[in-house]
């Protein structure tokens, strides 16, 4: 037999056998000296890491962002540089709520998360199918999370947790909306848009900045199911999105989406009469037109799905130069919590791992030690594990650097937001709903209140009321009708009664 393609022991010793374990005669007990049986079940026993606290079940792609149209009057950032650059990204898609086990076809929010290897570093676009969120401060995040988690007594999902905790947000009732209409729940990853959602900032090589969104538009068009219909593919399959997408790429139906930003000059912040900061809001287009910039194109099945998008860590930390922040406060909230998520759940060096290594020429930093250290960061260099130094070491700077971020006001807990200016919004977007597309979303919110508690519901018709007076009579006219449903039974007699 070739010794080039044998198994070993992850240490390189040959494996005799990989049938059996080694036992004191043919009825006598297995030795406690067959190490090779003892690492191969304690390997078993480590294959699963923790799941993701939020974003459990996702799908993944390799493929390239090609640059179509000329931003850096915007952006100095080397990936938009000329046209028909090309980069490398890894794409991750998922579900917020569902574990990893989850039914790919849940009505949800998706998460929409592309790493660009660029060779200034790793740029991370992580957002959603959205362009807003529920709420516009980190500090409420836990909680809105533990809303869409299981109840501590009951492990179900709890629909009063979350409707209570909504009705608490009225900010929240722009998503919400379109986490009902037809929107909430595309048929698969290739039929929705994926967002940057937060206000990022831009800056060119003058050193002029400007505040940016980011848009990725699908090209295949939008796509959805209905509840009746994922239900019904629900009891069929579970992995709907997975097969899909797989599927797709593996038959060579790449899926594409052109990339858009909006732009708005620094100094226009605070002219407006939302928050341009305020996460639960988007900018007009009217005000501030989509600008194209280049093409999507995800072409690629990895090889291993543990390896690349199980172990894939997306943060908006990850920024390169001529992209940057915001005063956004769910952002600034992020970009911690991500990058400690993927410290705990992956381990200190999670951005050596294949998904997250950067491409960049040049990884030089004086991070030391640690568990799992598989690889080097001396940089040839032993004496130099400090900074400064006499060694002509890695060293700190930019060609272009970040110009100062403009700040004023004053230090502060409570949120000033102007809370009427919630409903400006979700207003325009009701409006724009015809009839059957209204009919479908209030449909959709009694199927999702019907277990909610009196109080709740009315809390949250209050909410709508503020929206559109329509908004609130349809869906308490849906719930109301629904709740007749499932309250009666039909009888010998054929005529339905109270139970």
């Amino acid at each position: 037999m070739s010794t080039s393609n044998r198994i070993t022991t992850t240490a390189g010793t040959p494996v005799p056998t990989n049938e059996t374990a080694k036992t004191a005669g043919k009825r006598g007990p297995t030795l406690l000296e067959d190490y090779q049986l003892i690492e191969k079940l304690a390997h078993q026993n480590r294959e699963r890491i923790p799941e993701r606290v939020v974003h459990a079940k996702g799908w993944g792609a390799q493929g390239t962002f090609t640059v179509t149209h000329d931003i850096t009057q915007y952006t100095c950032a080397s990936l938009f540089s000329e046209v028909g650059k090309k980069t490398d990204v890894l794409s991750r898609w998922s579900t917020v709520a569902g574990e990893s086990g989850a039914a790919d076809a849940e009505r949800d929010v998706r998460g929409f998360s592309l790493k660009f290897y660029t060779e200034e570093g790793n740029w991370d676009m992580v957002g959603n199918n959205t362009p807003i969120f529920f709420i516009r401060d980190g500090y409420k995040f836990p909680d809105f999370i533990r809303t869409q988690k299981r109840h501590p007594k009951t492990n179900l999902r709890s629909p009063e947790a979350m409707f209570d905790f909504w009705a608490s947000h009225p900010e929240s009732v722009h998503q919400v909306t379109i986490l009902m209409s037809d929107r909430g729940l595309p048929i698969n990853p290739m039929h929705m848009n994926g967002y940057g959602s937060h206000t990022f900032s831009m800056w060119n090589k003058k050193g002029e900045r400007f505040w940016v969104k980011f848009h990725f538009k699908t090209q295949q068009g939008h796509k959805h199911y209905t509840n009746a219909e994922a239900e019904t593919l629900i009891g069929k399959t579970r992995e709907s999105y997975q097969e899909d997408l797989f599927n797709a790429i593996d038959n060579g139906h790449f899926p594409k989406w052109t990339m858009y930003i909006q732009v708005m000059p620094e100094e226009e912040a605070g002219q407006q009469s939302y928050n341009p900061f305020d996460l639960t809001k988007v900018w007009p287009h009217d005000d501030y037109p989509l600008i194209e910039v280049g093409e999507l194109e995800m072409n690629k099945n990895p090889d291993n799905y543990f390896q690349m998008i199980e172990n894939a860590a997306y943060s908006p930390s990850n920024v390169v130069p001529g992209i940057g922040f915001s005063p956004d406060k769910m952002l600034q909230a992020r970009i911690f919590s991500y990058a400690d998520a993927h410290r705990y759940r992956l381990g200190t060096h999670y951005e050596a791992l294949p998904a997250n290594a950067p491409k960049a020429s040049v990884v030089k930093h004086y991070h030391k030690d640690g568990a799992m250290r598989f690889f080097t960061n001396d940089f040839d260099n032993a004496n130099a594990y400090y900074e400064p130094n006499q060694y002509e070491a890695a060293h700190t700077g930019l060609e272009y650097p970040e110009p100062p971020l403009k700040i004023d006001g004053d230090a502060n807990r409570y949120d000033v937001e102007d809370k009427d200016i919630d409903y400006v919004q979700p207003r325009a977007l009701f409006e724009l709903m015809d009839q059957a597309q209204r009919e479908r979303m209030f449909n959709n919110y009694a199927a999702a209140m019907g277990p909610c508690s009196d109080s709740v519901k009315n809390r949250w018709y209050s909410v709508l009321e503020k929206v559109h007076p329509d908004y609130a009579q349809g869906v308490k006219a849906a719930v109301e009708a629904l709740d007749t449903d499932v309250n009666t039974v039909p009888i010998t007699d054929d005529t339905p009664k109270e139970v």
